[in-house]
């Protein structure tokens, strides 16, 4: 008598629920780049243009000019984009400078919290978010 034992592998047509669950994660860290690629973007022309929205505060450790805000804000903005597009197509590449770019936003709005105090937050927030999705998902090597 021979017993069977259920295997854990996926047959070759099959999708798992981990793999489910790493291309649901995957796609909404692209999505929430994405979106936070465009906030930083609108709210780099806005520094730039010296919008009257931001708040000037005296004696900040870490005072640039507002412009020179605006500037970094763009261009963390525009990489964002170009990384989530990225992600979409689940590249490792778009991953690890997806942290990365995620991390340099989240320092930046960091550091430029005075003059947007609530939005500053919001951006870490999903910053954040996006860390945590793209660190949590493992690829499935099984699969190639």
């Amino acid at each position: 008598m021979t017993a069977t034992h259920p295997t854990h592998a996926a047959s070759a047509g099959q999708r798992t629920a981990k793999q489910n669950w790493a291309e649901g994660l995957m796609a909404f860290a692209a999505v929430m780049l994405l979106l936070a690629g465009v906030l930083d973007i609108f709210r780099g022309i806005m520094g730039i243009a010296e919008d009257d929205v931001f708040l000037s505060t005296r004696n900040y450790v870490f005072a640039f000019d507002l412009t020179g805000w605006g500037w970094v804000h763009l261009a963390l903005g525009v990489v964002a984009v170009i990384v989530s597009l990225g992600l979409f197509q689940t590249a490792m590449w778009a991953r690890v400078l997806g942290v990365a770019i995620a991390g340099l936003i989240v320092i930046a709005n960091f550091l430029s919290l005075p003059y947007y105090p609530v939005w500053s937050v919001v951006m870490i927030a999903f910053s954040g978010f996006v860390i945590w999705a793209l660190c949590v998902v493992k690829p499935d090597r099984s699969a190639d």
